[in-house]
């Protein structure tokens, strides 16, 4: 394998490295950017509230590296607006941006969408079910940002133990990376593979760049990322952060299937794209699961619509809000 496949590993860092809060404000004031941290959320009303006062209050109050936090939210039909409301976080609805392109449900849309909104030069997104929130789920992931200029994407990666009842069950989770995406990774994309967890909910990155990329509207939307990274800017913009251990809820096998489905989706999809494989057939939009109903097995089909938005810096309005 040749060595600078091997970049990821060597711009690999702990988050204590980062740990200097005041430093990373220092250097955010000297390269005159701007931050802005965002939640994709859809009922989220357990965890939001704490993940938004834990890091109001360590990153914006007291040491200013924040400048703003806000939730794209996908029509919640709990408390998560309101809870982010009280504890201060902007509230923008998914469907109610750039209301002319439409709306779809997905992860990867509320993340596109939240380009438009923020103002950062950097934007930061983590998920909105963490239970043991702490303030290094962002500075670890801004760090390599704010001391390396040649570094443009962070991903983080942890330990995840899966719940099992009351307790924890350690070093579990992270399935679909280990069983598909690694894989998939080493045969077509070796350096990639050298990410322990591509699939994490918690990255950060330049606007310069993020504006550049397709977004996946589901699942997809971090694989895709990478692949676009790496083939069109270089291996060397991506950088990972160990952030010790992420706790959350953990999903089922049969929607960790779904997911699998919809990222090799993106995956073949980029292939065909860029003539690295050509398909003889049309890729099928419908998953198929077995489930078991009493005495015999069943099909369920699961259908999707396997859609990917134009890089942002293609939108006439984005264009005039943020280049003109």
């Amino acid at each position: 394998m040749p060595k600078h496949e091997d970049i990821i590993l060597r711009q690999t860092y702990h988050h204590t490295k980062f740990s200097d809060k005041q430093e990373l404000v220092e250097l955010k004031r000297e390269q005159g950017i701007t931050i802005s941290l965002a939640f994709p959320t859809l009922n989220e009303e357990k965890t939001i509230g704490k993940e938004i006062l834990v890091l109001k209050t360590e990153l914006m109050e007291r040491y200013p590296l924040l400048d703003e936090i806000a939730i794209i939210d996908s029509d919640s039909t709990d408390n998560t607006v309101d809870e982010a409301r009280k504890f201060g976080a902007k509230v923008f609805k998914s469907k109610d941006i750039l209301r002319k392109y439409g709306n779809y449900l997905g992860k990867g849309e509320n993340l596109w969408k939240s380009l438009f909104v923020l103002s950062g030069d950097i934007i930061v997104w983590i998920d909105a079910d963490i239970s043991n929130i702490h303030p290094k789920f962002v500075y670890g992931l801004l760090g390599p940002l704010l001391h390396d200029k040649g570094i443009s994407y962070v991903k983080a990666f942890y330990e995840r133990p899966l719940r099992v009842g009351a307790g924890l069950k350690p070093s579990s989770g992270g399935r679909v990376t280990e069983v598909l995406i690694r894989p998939l990774f080493s045969i077509l994309y070796p350096g990639l593979a050298m990410l322990i967890q591509p699939l994490s909910g918690e990255y950060a990155g330049r606007r310069s760049i993020l504006e550049q990329l397709p977004f996946s509207v589901g699942y997809g939307v971090e694989s895709g990322h990478l692949i676009d990274i790496c083939t069109n800017f270089g291996i060397d913009n991506i950088a990972q952060v160990d952030l010790d251990q992420r706790i959350h809820r953990n999903q089922s096998v049969q929607a960790l299937g779904k997911m699998s489905f919809n990222i090799l989706h993106t995956i073949f999809n980029k292939l065909k794209k860029t003539d690295q494989v050509t398909f003889n057939m049309p890729l099928s939009d419908a998953y198929i699961g077995i489930m078991a109903d009493k005495e015999k097995h069943e099909k369920v089909i699961t259908e999707f619509e396997i859609l990917s938005r134009p890089p942002m810096i293609t939108i006439p309005e984005y264009v005039a809000k943020f280049h003109s």
